[in-house]
């Protein structure tokens, strides 16, 4: 039975643009008023976000966990949780005035999403990384096991591939043919400790994913949204054809604030009282802040 899907007309470009200036703005307010957080990361997937729950995805904010009769979205580099929640929160799963309460005590949500404290939308723990893919694999399958021909997606970072057990999922998603999944690898470059090719060069990341047996797509700029949207449609059209689908998705880290663009420093500091002033002043306050 299909669930009622809040909501499911898809939302203009520009209203994709305007609700993305607001989520950039819960991010930074958000890891600002706790006083720590990790808002490189999150700002720069800020339009994969915006577009997955505003345009592509078949979702229901009246959240069921086991995501029957819709699509599923996974975030496996769970650091990146503020733009998650802004998300979460402006498209209809629990009140705004909740993002105020981020990484705080007894708050649920956290610095790296929990399930224990019940929060609608988050359908597993994460922040230890290399786990979200092998979730979403999981996932994927039971809905083609169920004769759901819903989709299931989910992002990883790129240093995450530095982890052994996303090669297993991906080679496991492969040979069982776990067609109905499209996976992200947010290609920014950086990593807590520095750029990616000097941590722990991945090479020629695209061609592994084809080596293992996935249909492999690059996204030039994920912060563009017009070209985001294209290729997330040109996705789904290559799903159910037998290979599990990965995007290649090239950002900025802290996209949109321009002190805090392409610099790991920014992974995991929160602004300060000036610093935040700089960043909203780029921001538009396009839906009202929490």
């Amino acid at each position: 039975m299909e669930s009622v899907i809040q909501d499911s007309t898809p939302k203009t470009l520009e209203e994709l643009k305007d609700i993305s200036s607001q989520v950039r703005r819960d991010i930074v307010r958000m890891v600002h008023g706790v006083g720590n957080g990790h808002p490189g990361g999150a700002l720069g997937c800020t339009e994969y976000f915006v577009a997955l729950y505003f345009h592509l995805m078949k979702h229901n904010p009246d959240f069921q966990m086991d995501g029957i009769g819709e699509d599923l979205c996974f975030l496996s580099n769970g650091h990146i949780s503020a733009v998650w929640y802004s998300v979460l929160a402006r498209s209809g799963y629990f009140p705004v005035a909740e993002l105020s309460t981020h990484r705080k005590i007894n708050s649920r949500l956290q610095g790296h999403p929990t399930t224990h404290e019940g929060l609608p939308g988050i359908r597993m723990a994460s922040g230890s990384l290399g786990q979200g893919l092998s979730v979403a694999v999981g996932a994927a399958q039971a809905k083609k096991l169920n004769g759901d021909n819903h989709l299931v997606y989910v992002l990883m970072g790129d240093g995450e591939q530095d982890e052994g057990q996303i090669w297993e999922a991906a080679m496991y998603a492969a040979h069982h043919k776990v067609d109905n999944l499209i996976a992200t690898v947010d290609w920014n470059g950086q990593q807590i400790d520095g750029p990616t090719v000097k941590v722990m060069d991945l090479k020629d990341l695209p061609a592994k994913y084809r080596a293992f047996g996935w249909e492999v797509i690059i996204l030039e700029n994920g912060n563009d949204m017009a070209e985001l949207i294209k290729t997330y449609e040109h996705a789904k059209t290559l799903t159910g054809k037998g290979s599990p689908v990965a995007i290649m998705m090239k950002t900025g880290m802290g996209y949109g604030v321009d002190f805090m663009m392409g610099s790991h420093k920014w992974h995991g500091v929160a602004p300060n009282d000036d610093q935040l002033a700089q960043a909203l002043a780029q921001l538009p306050e396009t839906l009202g802040d929490f």
